[in-house]
């Protein structure tokens, strides 16, 4: 599944460990935007597990928004970047 990270910590060392955590799962599309494509359950509950000991829940916000391929396909933006791309799927 694909995963939109997205994020507001106010705290810059718990910003600084979440980016680095939330890099093991995918790519920083902005400051606080991550793309995580292809992750399972498992690997989603692992990352939001991570984030959560990091966080301060009183302070700080950690969204997660799933999408799925026909999402990803409607997908838009404009000015830098590129598009998303889902890796989880492979043709082998």
């Amino acid at each position: 599944m694909f995963y939109l990270v997205c994020f507001d910590i106010v705290d810059d060392k718990t910003r600084r460990r979440a980016v680095k955590i939330i890099g093991e799962y995918g790519c920083r599309v902005q400051k606080s935007v991550f793309e995580c494509p292809g992750l399972g359950e498992k690997r989603f509950l692992t990352l939001r597990n991570r984030l959560e000991e990091v966080i301060d829940n009183l302070w700080d916000t950690v969204r997660f928004y799933r999408l799925c391929s026909a999402c990803l396909k409607e997908t838009e933006f404009v000015g830098i970047g590129e598009p998303p791309r889902d890796d989880s799927a492979r043709i082998v």
